[in-house]
């Protein structure tokens, strides 16, 4: 199955962390347990477990627990706790040990704050923490940057990964012999004492201007990245990295990790799903703080724990944020999460981001080799209430200099705001190296050809490989092969083509299209101006639409039923496809088409099977159509074939408009085809998010079957997104209708709450698809002899039908996630249970990976 780019980077990861478990696993000093109040015996939160004389440590969770490990070995760990004694405990390196800690009170009091040890029952009435929450909440709208109504700053942004966790059992490796030198680059210091190992570093130097109430420019002056773009499109590795590390706003009510949505705990409904304690009060530079503790009433939801830093005044700022996840919770791959930010106040009253970080350990077992990714940012010179001209913020919301890849290390030295540790700075060259042995090439171009279907040959690619072989009961086995040139032969231009034949009907099919790049991107660059012009022969069933994958795809040759309808088509395309920075495009075009009854499928007046004198051969169309799509703050992955999208909170609306017409090159109907679609994703943390299409079509004028709206059926076993899953192909046809689409994504709300489904990491999910419409007058055959009669069994058994009597509905549900990879849906039919050949009940499956 063809998956993209996209999805290949992802199995990249997965399949890269699958095989490290089994071989290699780091020598570990882990000290773990509980910590307890000696008097009451009731279990301490937050109480500090640092090793002695490093910057190395953890805090107890709401029941006491903790666990602190670290691949550089250490001897003793000190226990720190307000009103408490501080304790010390010696640790074997190298072991794991089990403590019961008790540690004894002592009498203190602080002036704003009164800290009171001892287990007691949680309530928000009443509790000086929840009221202190409460005026944070009254107070977000003032503290929010986007309450100042204007400002600009200077921003760097550096995002790394690397592998973590490195021991010297996998330097052995006999794959690793030829990459000895990339162990020189290990950094030991940045992530809680671990060995880590940079392999990818991206360094953004951007001014960033805002005025109230939306807009937003930034003008990107520096960049610098290590170089995949021999083996994936290096935008792409941007767009989906940063649709991973996104912008984290405290004062929103919820915030955006990994692809899920986890509550504020400022959001307005925090008290209902957090709990709060005020742990202490301190100084950060001359700014009084309330340390406040916040930890999820339920552990297994999408929620933060951690510390906020509340400045001690009348405004109630955050000064400081260190916020983590519950191991607990069903996030894929994710060992560690923490996010630390800073505010510094820039005028009175006003605090703005100093700094944010954002750091994962990503693994499949603990103690065992990882990837860590940290995005960092650093903020500095802000300046406030200097507005630029409307102008200003017209075009593309991000400018890249066309100097911005280009800057001297001069530069870099002057402008970055964080310095770069010794690791980081060498991964360039260490990974310039690694790309250019034979090894690491061979490598990747198996894994590519594997996951993504295509062989780069250098000016040309062939693929892809999984459409070689099929089968279909009309052509039978079926080979095809093909290929399409790559920007190494041009950016500006790129030809594709493919033959194949079936064995079975004994006829060539084949296809031969151009892309010309007219704007300033190249061909598969956003935002594209392209002219495409193709011409194909080829089969297809009516009513089987399939996203991202080919219909001749190896894995689709199993199909549920009877498949024994299909279409020659002869299809001529050019259009013109302009896409602005507004994320809004215009698609207009020219497409004639031919269609060839094949198999038992008739084009025919009079009678559909016992009149073969009267049957048609051929339907001609002759069409124009414009496409007009808007999906503002659109973010998507361009594979090597499709633009897979990364939806967001923001909708997306589409509107198609084809014109029939009589006499050019042989159309032979004139008809108005009108369609338009909207999709929107809704976040509902913590009980995941609901995905809604509603969309709806009409044709004016009288055509025959073939030109009216054949319903999205599917009769493969893999579960398809937009398609009817229980609907027989050319089942239902339409010439005006309405449908609803409504999948919602629990992302383990109940099953975390099962111990077997928690572990297992199960998620849940719930479908319903409602399709309604009929067929008019003008379009109804028995009204009109001229136009063709619907398909029917040699026994005279309709196959197709209106939908007249009433909505077509089907439900289902799923469990997703497994594996980390699988999703298999439950899928019941709900009405026209009387058709014949019909599946009530089917169990479909689908790919999908998720964090």
């Amino acid at each position: 199955m063809n998956m993209g780019n996209r999805t290949a980077l992802r199995l990249f990861l997965f399949v890269s962390l699958s095989f490290l478990p089994a071989a290699v696993m780091a020598q570990f000093t882990i000290a773990r347990g509980t910590v307890y109040d000696a008097k009451n015996k009731d279990p301490l939160p937050f109480v500090s477990i640092l090793v002695e004389g490093k910057s190395i440590g953890t805090n107890t969770d709401f029941d006491g627990k903790f666990s602190l490990e670290s691949v550089q070995p250490y001897t003793r760990i000190k226990i720190t706790y307000l009103g408490y004694k501080t304790i010390y405990r010696d640790v074997v390196p190298n072991t794991t040990q089990e403590f019961t800690i008790y540690l004894e009170q002592v009498a203190r009091e602080l002036k704003e704050v009164n800290i009171r040890a001892g287990k007691r029952k949680y309530r928000n009435r009443d509790n000086p923490a929840v009221e202190l929450i409460h005026k944070v909440i009254e107070h977000k709208k003032s503290n929010r940057s986007e309450s100042v109504d204007a400002y600009q700053v200077e921003r760097y942004e550096k995002i790394q990964f690397a592998l973590s966790d490195i021991s010297e059992k996998f330097k052995k490796k006999w794959f690793m012999k030829k990459f000895q030198f990339v162990f020189d680059n290990i950094d030991s210091t940045s992530f809680h004492g671990k060995e880590i190992l940079p392999i990818y570093l991206k360094e953004g130097i951007s001014d960033i201007y805002f005025r109230s109430p939306r807009n937003l420019k930034e003008i990107v002056r520096g960049t610098k990245t290590v170089d995949f773009d021999k083996y994936f499109d290096q935008q792409g590795i941007g767009t989906f990295v940063g649709y991973l590390y996104q912008d984290i706003d405290i004062y929103k009510n919820s915030i955006p990790i990994l692809t899920n949505q986890f509550i504020s705990p400022i959001a307005d409904a925090g008290p209902v799903f957090y709990r709060y304690y005020i742990t202490d009060t301190m100084t950060i530079d001359t700014s009084k703080c309330i340390k406040l503790a916040f930890f999820p009433r339920n552990k297994s939801d999408f929620l933060l724990h951690g510390f906020l830093y509340i400045l001690l005044d009348s405004t109630y700022a955050i000064r400081r944020s260190e916020m983590s996840v519950s191991p607990e919770i069903n996030l894929n791959f994710v060992r560690e999460l923490n996010i630390v930010q800073d505010y510094k106040q820039v005028e009175k009253g006003q605090y703005m981001v100093s700094s944010d970080e954002l750091s994962i350990d990503f693994g499949l077992a603990k103690n065992h080799m990882g990837l860590y990714g940290q995005r960092k940012q650093t903020f500095r010179n802000y300046v406030l209430h200097k507005p630029r001209g409307d102008d200003f913020y017209k075009g593309l919301p991000v400018v890249v200099q066309d100097s911005a890849s280009l800057r001297t290390a001069a530069f870099w030295k002057k402008s970055r705001l964080d310095s770069l540790t010794k690791s980081e700075a060498g991964v360039y060259s260490m990974m310039d190296s690694v790309m250019n042995t034979r090894a690491f090439r061979h490598t990747m171009s198996l894994f590519i050809l594997v996951f993504a279907g295509y062989h780069d040959f250098g000016l040309w690619e062939l693929g892809p490989v999984n459409t070689f072989y099929s089968y279909n009961p009309i052509e039978g086995v079926r080979a095809r092969f093909g290929g399409r040139t790559t920007k190494k032969l041009s950016n500006r231009f790129n030809l594709e083509t493919y033959a194949a034949y079936g064995f079975k009907d004994e006829k060539w099919k084949y296809y031969a299209g151009a892309t010309i790049a007219t704007g300033k991107s190249s061909y598969s660059d956003w935002p594209q101006q392209n002219i495409h012009v193709s011409y194909q022969e080829e089969t297809r069933i009516p009513g089987q639409e399939l996203q991202f994958v080919q219909e001749d795809n190896i894995l689709l040759s199993i199909k549920r039923g009877v498949n024994d309808k299909m279409l020659y088509n002869r299809i001529f395309n050019a259009d013109y496809l302009h896409e602005t920075s507004g994320h809004f495009s215009y698609n207009p075009g020219f497409k004639h088409l031919e269609q060839i009854p094949a198999g038992i499928l008739y084009f025919n007046p009079v009678d559909y099977n016992n009149s073969p004198e009267t049957r048609v051969h051929t339907v001609t169309t002759s069409e124009l159509f414009l496409t007009l799509r808007y999906a503002p703050h659109e973010q998507f992955y361009q594979g090597r074939s499709y633009r897979i999208p990364m939806f967001n909170q923001y909708p997306i609306f589409t509107v198609r408009y084809g014109y029939g017409m009589k006499g050019p090159w042989k159309g032979e109907y004139e008809y108005h085809n009108l369609y338009a679609s909207i999709f929107k994703r809704f976040y509902t943390p913590p009980i995941g998010y609901t995905d809604v299409l509603a969309e709806a079509g009409k044709i004016i004028g009288s055509v025959p079957y073939p030109l009216l709206d054949i319903h999205r059926a599917n009769q493969t076993f893999s579960y398809q997104l937009q398609s009817y899953n229980l609907m027989n192909f050319m089942e239902f046809i339409s010439d005006e209708w309405v449908g609803l689409n409504v999948e919602h994504y629990f992302n383990g709300f109940f099953f975390n709450k099962i111990p077997l489904f928690r572990k297992l990491k199960w998620r849940e999910l719930a479908t319903v698809k409602i399709l309604y419409g009929r067929i008019t007058n003008q379009n109804n055959p028995d009204l009109h002899p001229g136009l063709f009669r619907f398909p029917v069994e040699p026994d005279g058994t309709s196959l197709t039908y209106s939908l007249r009597r009433q909505p077509y509905i089907e439900g289902s549900v799923g469990v997703a996630n497994i594996l980390k990879i699988f999703r298999v849906d439950l899928v019941k039919r709900l009405t026209y249970l009387d058709h014949p050949e019909i599946s009530t009940w089917g169990i479909r499956a689908r790919f999908k990976f998720d964090f």
